[in-house]
C-alpha cells in the first residue's frame, strides 16, 4: 500500500485517500514527481524494521522521518507490551506480574503442543505393541524405551520449550 506524506500538515494518508479527496483531479495509475509536486505530497519510502531488542515489548512505526537523501521513511519505535497500572478497584499491576503472567500462558500454550506432539508419537506405536501382545512376540527394549522417553517429555529440562533435538529417535520396527 503506497502512503504518502501531506506536506502542509505532515499527516500520513494512502493513495486511495488523496485520490477520494481529489476526486476533480484525473490522476494517472502511476505517480511520479510531478504527481507528488500538484498534490503536495511526498512518498513514504519503506525502511528496514529493526529487530527487538528485548522481551515483552513490539516494534511500531512511529511517524515519518527525513533519511540523510531527504526522503520520508517509517520511523520505527520499540515499545513494552506492558506497564504497571491502577485498576478499577483500585489494585496495582506491576510490568513484572503482567509479563509473568504473559509469559506462563506462552508455556501453558507450549506444554499443550508437546503433550500433543508427544500423545501423536505415542499412538504411531500402538500398532506395534498391540500386535505383540496379539501375537504373544516379544515387545523390543528399543520401542519400549521409546515410548518411556516420550511419557517423560514433559521431565526433559527443556520443558514446554522443546526443540526438535529434545524428541527421542523413534526406533526402526
Amino acid at each position: 500500500m503506497s502512503e504518502f506524506r501531506i506536506r502542509s500538515t505532515g499527516e500520513i494518508k494512502t493513495q486511495g485517500q488523496i485520490r477520494k479527496e481529489n476526486p476533480n483531479i484525473s490522476l494517472p495509475r502511476i505517480w511520479n514527481q510531478n504527481v507528488y509536486d500538484v498534490l503536495e505530497i511526498d512518498p513514504i519510502l519503506e525502511s528496514a524494521r529493526p529487530e527487538k531488542t528485548r522481551n515483552y515489548s513490539s516494534i511500531i512505526k512511529n511517524g515519518v522521518v527525513q533519511d540523510s537523501n531527504g526522503n520520508w521513511i517509517w520511523n520505527w519505535e520499540e515499545v513494552d507490551m506492558f506497564s504497571e497500572y491502577v485498576d478499577g478497584d483500585g489494585v496495582t499491576h506491576t510490568k513484572t506480574e503482567q509479563e509473568q503472567q504473559y509469559q506462563q500462558t506462552i508455556d501453558d500454550q507450549s506444554a499443550e503442543i508437546v503433550r500433543n506432539t508427544r500423545n501423536r508419537y505415542l499412538s504411531e506405536t500402538d500398532w506395534y505393541i498391540t500386535k505383540s501382545i496379539e501375537t504373544s512376540s516379544e515387545i523390543s527394549t528399543d520401542i519400549l524405551t521409546y515410548r518411556q522417553a516420550l511419557r517423560d517429555i514433559t521431565l526433559h529440562p527443556n520443558f514446554p520449550n522443546i526443540t526438535n533435538d529434545d524428541w527421542p529417535v523413534k526406533p526402526e520396527m
